[in-house]
This record gives structure tokens, sequence and C-alpha cells, in this order.
């Protein structure tokens, strides 16, 4: 049976009185009673502890708004997402947890509801350290939320261009994100500085493999395709630094590092190498180097072929052309044997002495957005029929991994031909 009580006031009684007396205690409720306000009811009076309610029931996945007076746990191991802060108010407290330790692969988004302010910065803050926990609390319009725990650093809000995606390392106050093959660079939080958001990036293609058979041309070099953002930090670019600028939102970039083309065996052309892409800017993958067959032209590509034997003229590079030239041509043939296929920053040389010599491909070019000098898309060598000494392509004859060189020519009637080097995609911004 349930009785029901009813009043307008409560307060302590003195011999069966109801009085006002300050200081004395008021007791609701016995001991292992639970005192539940009804639905839609509300107190006053009480205050807060300072702790939150912890929302056991219901871990995060997806960006969602937390509410004043509770605490989550945000699950990132699916992808990184948002928690969106309630407007503030004074005393207003939220928690949140790193509840699969992934916050440093996968980000947690902590944003202000519109212009407020975490830590004095109207920005969002970005909880990346695993196992990260966290509780804030509303001061006012000055300081805004301010971090009061933190199980692992101090939480503020975070002004840079934050992202995630690759291989990551650092130079000074700039992040370099290298992609040695497909992955996706997403951009989880944009700096408050415009200029920051124009980022750094190389683009380099894959080579182009080799044609089988002897006096072949050397393959071309995956096309080369670089800008240095406003705010890049002091590092050496390459002669290709171009003017094609990419400016980053909060979203998903799909990066694809193209592959080297495969070298072929004997009477078989080589394959063309892959193109590799990063936003609106793609280079062109290297030409490959066709099989000796008495004068099939050779083609076209990031950089061109070098051309075969009885084929005068080397293939055209910087196909399609952009500017500047993302490849140069491969080198002519005037004698017997295969001339060298274009690089980034030279053409292939022309063959014009006897074939069993070997002729190099064209230059590639350096650039030290990586953080160190490294040299990329250098043209495949091309060689003649007699395998003298020195005369033979040098092995290896593929192209190395994440280089675009261009695949070598072989100076074997039944061998076959160099595999080209896959491309690389190097981003690079500010992040502190």
């Amino acid at each position: 049976m349930t009785s029901t009580v009813k009043v307008n006031n409560v307060q302590a009684s003195d011999g069966g009185n109801i009085i006002n007396q300050c200081g004395t205690n008021i007791t609701i409720g016995a001991s292992g009673d639970t005192i539940a306000l009804a639905s839609g009811a509300t107190q006053t009076g009480f205050g807060r502890t300072g702790t939150v309610d912890w929302d056991t029931s219901s871990i995060k996945t997806s960006t969602f708004t937390a509410a004043n007076g509770s605490g989550y746990f945000a699950n990132t191991s699916g992808g990184g997402f948002t928690m969106n802060l309630p407007a503030g108010a004074a005393g207003s407290i939220v928690s949140v947890v790193d509840y699969t330790n992934t916050f440093d692969t996968h980000n947690l988004t902590v944003a202000p509801n519109g212009s407020e302010k975490i830590g004095g910065v109207a920005a969002s803050f970005i909880a990346s350290t695993q196992g990260q926990s966290l509780t804030f609390v509303y001061v006012d319009g000055v300081e805004g939320w301010k971090n009061i725990q933190d199980s692992t650093s101090n939480a503020t809000g975070n002004p840079n261009l934050a992202a995630t995606g690759g291989t990551v390392t650092t130079s000074g106050d700039y992040k370099i994100h290298t992609f040695t093959g497909p992955g996706t660079f997403t951009v989880s939080s944009t700096s408050q500085t415009a200029a920051e958001n124009t980022v750094s990036y190389a683009v380099i293609a894959g080579g182009g493999g080799a044609g089988g058979s002897s006096y072949v041309g050397g393959a071309g070099a995956g096309g080369f395709r670089e800008f240095r953002g406003p705010i890049s930090g002091c590092y050496a670019v390459s002669p290709l630094n171009g003017s094609t600028p990419i400016t980053v939102t909060n979203t998903a970039y799909p990066i694809t590092v193209g592959a080297g083309g495969a070298g072929s065996a004997a009477g078989v052309n080589g394959v063309v190498g892959n193109a590799s892409v990063f936003s609106s800017v793609s280079s062109a993958g290297g030409a490959y180097a066709d099989k000796y067959a008495g004068g099939d032209p050779a083609p076209a590509g990031g950089s061109g072929a070098g051309a075969s034997s009885n084929c005068n003229t080397g293939g055209a590079g910087n196909t399609p052309p952009v500017s500047p030239p993302q490849g140069q041509n491969g080198g002519n043939s005037t004698g017997s044997g295969g001339g060298g296929g274009g690089g980034a920053g030279g053409a292939g040389p022309t063959r014009s002495v006897p074939c069993h010599n070997v002729v190099p491909g064209g230059s590639g070019v350096s650039t030290s957005i990586g953080g160190s000098p490294t040299t990329y898309s250098v043209g495949g060598t091309g060689v003649g029929n007699t395998p003298v000494s020195g005369g033979r392509s040098p092995s290896p004859s593929s192209g190395a991994a994440n280089t675009g060189k261009g695949g070598n020519g072989t100076c074997s009637a039944g061998g076959t031909g160099g595999t080209g080097g896959s491309g690389i995609v190097v981003i690079r911004y500010k992040y502190q």
C-alpha cells in the first residue's frame, strides 16, 4: 500500500508545532531509503557536489551534444568524432573519458557552443592522448570552460590545424604525414589562422615499367608535383615548387599512392605507372618502356619513356600538362640501344654510341618536405644488347619503393625489364 503526503512546506518541529528554526537539521527518509524526484520535477538549493552523473547506458560512438551534470564514455575505435558542449552557464560541468584507449589514433574533438571558449580560447579542444579523461566546468565569458581534472595533460582550446592519417612525424612546430600506400588524411580541426590551413604537399606517382628483350629504353619516372604552403617552416623545396594550393577543411581526404608499373618479359611492353592523388592534385604515372619491336612509338606519361633502338624519338613527359612540368621527355635513340627514361628534373639522355653501353635516366628532384633531403622521380636506364663489363643494367633493375623511379631496361634478349618504383604522398602543416 502506498501513502501520499501532500504539503507546501516542511520545517523542523518543536513540541508538535512547526517552527522556522535556523540551524536545525532535518532528516528526510531513513537509512537505506532512496529519495527520488518525480518525473519532470526539479530541485533547488541542494547544489552539486562538483561531480557528474556518469552515463553508462549509452557508450558514445558518434558526434553528440553533452548535457550539464553528465559524464560520458567515448569509444573512438571506429573513428574520431565530436562532443559538443552545452551552452555555458556558471557552474555547468561535463566529463568525458577515453572508453577504448584510442584517442591517440582517433581523436575526440570537444567543441564549445557557438563562440564560447575552452581555456580562454574560442576553439575546439582535440583529445589525442591514449586513455585521457577530462572534466570541464564553465566559469565565465572570459575563460569559458575550464578543465579542472585531466588524467594525462592540460586541456585548452586548440587554435591550430589537427589531422590524422599516414605515418606522422614532427619537425619543430610542423607535422608531417607520409603516405607510402593508400590512406585517408582526416582533418578534425582547422586553424584559426586562415593561412595555416593551406598545407604543403608533395605528390609523386609510380614510375613506369620497362619492356622485355634487348635494346630497350628506360621507363619514365612518375610525375612529381609539390607546393610549399605560406606557413610551412624552413625546408628546402624542389625546383618544381608550384602554385596550386590545397586549403583543407574539416573533412576526410582519400589519398591514392600509385604503384609502379610492372616490368615485362621478352617481347612484351612494360606497364605504365599509376597516378598518385591528394585532393585536387594528381600526378601522372611514368610511361612504360616498349619492347624492341622495330619502331613502336615511345610512350608519353608523367615523364616519357626512352626510345627503343629503332624508335628514334623519346616519349613526351608532362602528360597531361601542368605547370611547372611534372616530368620530362624520354631520351632519343640514334644508335643500337634504348635512350634513357625521362625524370622529373631532366630529360632522358639520347643514345648515340654503340649498343653495349648504359644510358642513365633523366635526373630526379630533391625536396626536404619530409624532414631530410630526398630525391624522387629519376628516369629508368636505357640499355643496349651486348652485356659487356659495365654495360648491363644496374642491379637491381627495378625502382626502389616510394621513389617514383622509372624501371631500367634489360640488356638480355630474353630478359625481363625493371619494375617502376611506387609513389608517395607527403603533407606538412603547422600544428602548434
